[in-house]
């Protein structure tokens, strides 16, 4: 983060041209709301679980078949209804094709959002509003004179998202802790997500530098060392969370609210009741708290690229931003402005727009976050093992297993092989971005439903989503799953014949019929996967 960032005339009417969510309006609505902590970290009692009429369908009817399919080939037809029709008439700029979104390699190349631009010279600041220049922005590390923590996970967004390019996945993961009484989760003092590092801080009775922030999962006897009593009750509800990919996120949040209920509605009635994703609605924190279906983290606990980038830089790197500007708290010790902990303030006004409080991100790095994601490419999947004449028959035995096995539903009505964006000038986000010509009906292959799913390996924790969320988690997209070597949300389990065993709860039907395949198919579905 650079303390004032000096851009351009032509960039500022580039970015505002591109990126509708720069609403200056809307993010004054931001500033009206009450300091509160970052609710999509908080254990929420009340039930998100979408019901008809909840929020704006963005569209797409709640019965629609023809904006994803369950098929995994990729030439899967794809047709628009009537009222999908209607609904586009509707808006006021022409429809592009539709057409397969770019996923041409991991090349660091944009999906012409914005432009590919040239990388920032050595020793120079970077400038938003080109792919290169953002994904510089993406990747800068962040100092204790930034406002770095005083409790983080990381320094630098491309810590947690590099594999094999930043924006993509890695191995890191995160911890949460708390507990659970009579099925019912309360987070660990100050929330679940236990941060791994703390500042170095001051001593109260000598020159040197100690570790008094540190958070570690209770009991802390020791405390009182900051503020308050001792953390004297155990935390036994814990769980790692491995780090997500980001590539394609623009795509993924261009699918429409009907889309993600319609889904769900479809496995409901394609599997006779025994899979149907939950669909929650969250807050759109650009947007005054408009709800939206979630879709990104572990739990769906964000809807927007920018929400998402604004509870990552506080609860990953401890940058308070205009978004979030409740700095996060040590075991639920205060450590934050005005403490010996942390020297930056909250309250300190943005640089290019001082009537909004943009605290320790000045420069508004979460909105160049979000730019930077909308821009990538979505994973590509790696065609010279699909076309190699000694892998390619089982890569598509592969195929068909994943879509169907013994004649019945198989991996893909959870792992959704294609999907298909909403419509160009379409209203997202609680009406704060409206959907680019770049990210329109685009079709991608997430092999994911970006819904949440009961397979019986939950990980208990509760954030916004509710209660219903307890024993759910999101999907695992498999678009780049080759790059990952540790599996599952918690990053446990180490081969994909592992992987597949450990599914249960809604997956259960799914895992015994590929217990029952022979080891030839067995190597076939998995050699599939070894090429997503």
């Amino acid at each position: 983060m650079r303390v004032l960032r000096l851009i351009a005339i032509p960039a500022v009417l580039a970015a505002l041209l591109i990126l509708p969510a720069t609403n200056r309006t809307v993010h004054s609505v931001v500033q009206e709301q009450d300091l509160a902590a970052d609710q999509a970290n908080v254990a929420s009692v009340d039930d998100a679980t979408f019901k008809t009429g909840d929020v704006d369908l963005e569209g797409v009817p709640e019965d629609d078949t023809t904006t994803y399919s369950f098929s995994s080939k990729e030439d899967a037809t794809d047709a628009a209804t009537d009222a999908q029709e209607a609904e586009t008439a509707k808006l006021s700029c022409a429809q592009p094709p539709i057409q397969q979104a770019k996923n041409n390699g991991f090349d660091d190349f944009t999906n012409d959002l914005i432009e590919q631009g040239k990388p920032p010279e050595d020793c120079a600041d970077p400038v938003p509003g080109t792919f290169l220049m953002d994904e510089a922005i993406f990747g800068e590390v962040d100092e204790i004179a930034d406002g770095l923590g005083p409790v983080y996970n990381a320094q630098a967004c491309r810590e947690c998202h590099q594999n094999p390019v930043t924006g993509a996945i890695s191995q890191i993961t995160e911890l949460r802790a708390g507990h659970t009484t009579n099925n019912t989760f309360f987070d660990a003092p100050g929330g679940s997500l236990i941060n791994n590092r703390g500042i170095p801080t001051p001593n109260y009775n000598d020159p040197h530098k100690s570790a008094k922030v540190q958070e570690r999962v209770p009991p802390l006897l020791t405390a009182a060392i900051i503020s308050g009593p001792a953390l004297t009750n155990d935390e036994p509800t814990r769980t790692f969370r491995t780090s997500l990919n980001t590539l394609g996120d623009g795509f993924v949040e261009a699918i429409p609210n009907g889309t993600l209920v319609a889904m769900a509605n479809h496995q409901n009635a394609v599997t006779g009741g025994q899979v149907k994703g939950l669909v929650i609605k969250v807050p759109v924190l650009e947007a005054g708290n408009r709800k939206r279906i979630g879709r990104f983290g572990w739990k769906n606990q964000h809807a927007s690229l920018l929400s998402f980038s604004g509870d990552a830089y506080l609860n990953e790197i401890g940058i308070t931003n205009f978004l979030v500007r409740k700095e996060n708290t040590s075991l639920g010790r205060f450590v934050g402005f005005g403490t010996i902990f942390d020297t930056v303030p909250d309250d300190t006004p943005c640089d290019a727009n001082p009537s909004i409080l943009c605290g320790e991100d000045t420069a508004q790095d979460v909105e160049v976050f979000a730019e930077f994601m909308r821009a990538t490419q979505a994973p590509p999947q790696d065609r010279d093992i699909q076309n190699d004449a000694r892998f390619s028959a089982a890569v598509n035995e592969g195929r068909a297993l994943f879509e169907s096995m013994n004649g019945q539903y198989s991996c893909s009505v959870c792992h959704v092989p294609s999907i298909r964006t909403g419509n160009r000038c379409q209203p997202i986000n609680g009406g704060a971005f409206n959907i680019p010509l770049a990210l329109a009906r685009k079709i991608i292959h997430p092999f994911g439903d970006f819904l949440l799913h009961d397979i019986g390996t939950g990980d208990f924790i509760v954030q916004n989503g509710g209660p219903a969320t307890r024993t759910r988690v999101r999907t695992a997209p498999l678009w780049g799953v080759r790059t990952r070597t540790n599996l599952m949300h918690d990053g446990e389990t180490f081969t994909f014949n592992d992987a597949i065993l450990r599914h249960s709860g809604e997956a259960l039907q799914v895992r015994l019929r590929y217990q029952a395949l022979t080891a030839a198919q067995k190597a076939s579905l998995i050699t599939f996967l070894e090429s997503l």
